[in-house]
């Protein structure tokens, strides 16, 4: 599967996300632009975006070829997520698109 990687996401995860191709936002040149365009983007060229942004899912409209996932951690470095790996890559082949899906949870420390 194809997959974009947000910029509040650390480019670490990619190396994590074995068995598919993985981009960052970074890499695309797309750092900086609004969400609502960068799902536009998105679609063209993904069939998965990732992200920690959870207003994301509220306020823009999924494409129809794309699967959101929004990850709920307690912080987006990577040593908090990893737990996550095995429940994330679960939702990324289980979402469909058009859809948005959430993994995780925050905990308190």
């Amino acid at each position: 599967m194809r997959i974009l990687i947000d910029e509040c996401l650390p480019r670490e995860l990619a190396d994590e996300l074995v068995g598919h191709e993985v981009g960052t936002v970074q890499e695309a040149g797309w750092a900086g632009i609004s969400n609502g365009e960068l799902l536009e983007k998105v679609s063209r060229s993904f069939e998965v975006f990732l992200t920690i942004d959870k207003r994301i899912e509220s306020e823009q409209k999924v494409p129809e070829d794309v699967a959101l996932v929004t990850v709920v951690a307690h912080s987006n470095r990577i040593q908090d997520l990893r737990p996550l790996l095995p429940e994330l890559l679960r939702v990324i082949s289980e979402t469909p698109p058009g859809k948005s899906a959430r993994v995780g949870r925050m905990t308190s420390r």
